[in-house]
């Protein structure tokens, strides 16, 4: 009879626990150790990436005005940092976040290298990018979505960081053959664009944009707290 009456009791408990995942471990492969992170730290300073990738068209679309604060989410090496500390300047800040610190510290050599005195860097968790309340305009997740391996918490810290009328922009990979060399995209890249909307919108987002950033082979996405 205890046990009878108990079931219910625990189903209830069941429902509200938080749910766990770990989701990319395809993608975070690679990211494991120092040895792969270094690796990967050539892909993102490729001298071609300019060129595939045309961060400068993505800034332009991001609506970024002088004086603004936007946070690069997984900056890396810092590959975005001089492009958008120049597009908020001379009042604005950029908030330069990682979870791994040889990225941080190859970030913030980048920083020092080129004089970008309107850049902070924050270390963020897997769960947590660690951001605090209502500080940003923007936030830019590029190329780093499908490496979410807790996605609901990342977009719960994102969602807190950005301000009332703040804008999250999304650029990832199609989950498609061609997408990424070598057909890579199947395996590494997690869910394909309808997908990528739907979890977004479901963590208190709503989309208000979405366009193909490079062709066949990234989109663009820019939502606004729901």
């Amino acid at each position: 009879m205890k046990s009878a009456k108990l079931w219910p009791l625990l189903l209830a408990l069941t429902s509200v626990l938080p749910v766990t995942a770990q989701v990319a471990g395809e993608a975070n492969a690679r990211y494991q150790t120092a040895e792969g992170r270094n690796a990967v730290a050539g892909n993102l300073a490729a001298p071609d990436r300019d060129q595939q990738q045309k961060p400068r068209v993505l800034v332009e679309a991001m609506g970024i005005l002088p004086g603004m604060t936007v946070v690069d989410v997984g900056t890396g090496i810092g590959y975005m940092l001089p492009l958008l500390s120049r597009a908020v300047w001379p009042d604005g800040k950029v908030i330069a976040e990682d979870i791994f610190d040889d990225f941080l510290s190859a970030a913030k050599v980048q920083a020092v290298n080129q004089q970008l005195g309107n850049v902070v860097f924050v270390k963020g968790t897997d769960k947590d990018p660690a951001l605090g309340t209502a500080v940003a305009d923007r936030v830019l997740v590029l190329d780093v979505y499908h490496h979410f391996d807790y996605p609901e918490a990342m977009l719960a810290g994102i969602h807190k960081a950005l301000k009332p009328d703040g804008k999250l922009v999304v650029v990832e990979y199609y989950k498609t053959a061609g997408a990424m060399p070598n057909g890579d995209a199947v395996n590494h890249i997690r869910l394909n664009k309808p997908e990528v909307i739907k979890e977004i919108e479901a963590n208190h987002f709503r989309l208000v944009s979405e366009r193909e950033h490079i062709r066949n082979s990234q989109y663009m996405l820019i939502l606004e707290k729901n």
